[in-house]
């Protein structure tokens, strides 16, 4: 660690690092957010299918985030929890026009509300109702209805409605998201 390395640190501008899952199911937008969220320069023109997991770093004014986008496919879903004491925090995208599968994105929130290294930890987790310039979307308060959203009382949520190509939407979330992890105890 270099000299100006340490004097931002003890001035507190050193930012902190936080490591933060992206969950949800395959095509719900997880990577489509994630480079959104990347500097311009740094976005991928091409956005293909996450195949097991990539991980992609972004910073805010205060936080440097390294954000684990795990692929969302059935078969790399129980990958998972592999990662989930590793997590911060959790950013669950939605694809609101889905609405086949609300009750699949249900089942796997519920998997990971319950797991042992997520249930007893106060994790901050951001929902993004997603692809909300679809004309069958469903709106956020609906998405929050169909997971059951009010049910989790021991953890800090927050629900936006985005649209990850146009980046609506993400700003709000990400803004919400560090102030959660600004204020957690660590």
């Amino acid at each position: 660690m270099g000299l100006f390395d340490k004097l931002a640190g003890w001035l507190g501008l050193k930012k902190k690092e936080v490591n933060v899952l992206c969950l949800g199911l395959d095509n719900s937008g997880k990577t489509t957010i994630i480079n959104q969220l990347k500097p311009t320069n740094a976005q991928a023109q091409d956005i293909v299918p996450t195949i097991g997991f990539s991980i992609e770093k972004f910073k805010t004014s205060s936080l440097s985030f390294t954000v684990f986008d795990m692929s969302g496919q059935g078969r790399y879903r129980n990958l998972w929890e592999h990662y989930y004491k590793e997590g911060q925090a959790i950013i669950f995208v939605i694809d609101s026009s889905d609405k086949l599968r609300m009750v699949v994105a249900k089942e796997e929130l519920d998997t990971l509300l319950n797991h042992p290294d997520i249930k007893h930890r106060r994790i901050p987790i951001l929902f993004f109702a997603n692809k909300m310039d679809l004309r069958d979307a469903l709106s956020s308060v609906k998405v929050s209805q169909l997971l059951c959203l009010e049910n989790i009382k021991d953890k800090p949520w927050h629900i936006c409605a985005s649209n990850a190509v146009q980046g609506e939407g993400l700003q709000e979330g990400v803004d919400w998201l560090q102030d959660q992890i600004r204020t957690m105890r660590t």
